[in-house]
């Protein structure tokens, strides 16, 4: 099954992508089938051959949620942009809040001490 999806390229701590048609399993070095643009996420710069992009779309190839995406912000195809789904492992937990309440509660007494003893 083909899709159109983001293929990196580019040096270390700069990235840069191409919009290319390859198959959905591919590996990311692997040849596309065809190279439909290319989108630089640091300057927000994006480049699409329209025209192509929706005749592989109409042939039947899916796009990932992030190339969907960018189609849509390019206005190569019609639709409402998708959510882009997080693995939870990344997100952070929690830290408790009591714990600095607490500190804050502590902080103001010793300075009405302080006040008071001053006096």
């Amino acid at each position: 099954m083909l899709a159109i999806k983001l293929q990196r390229i580019g040096k270390k701590h700069q990235p840069s992508y191409r919009l290319v048609v390859a198959e959905k399993r591919s590996k990311m070095a692997a040849p596309p089938v065809e190279d439909l643009g290319a989108y630089d996420p640091r300057t927000k710069a994006t480049t699409i051959n329209k025209e192509r992009a929706v005749h592989w779309v109409k042939m039947g190839a899916q796009p990932t949620v992030t190339a969907h995406n960018l189609l849509v912000k390019e206005g190569a195809i019609t639709g409402d942009k998708r959510a882009v789904k997080m693995p939870k492992a990344i997100a952070k937990p929690a830290e408790e809040p009591k714990a600095e309440a607490s500190v804050a509660e502590a902080a103001p007494e010793a300075t009405n001490g302080e006040a008071s003893a001053a006096e």
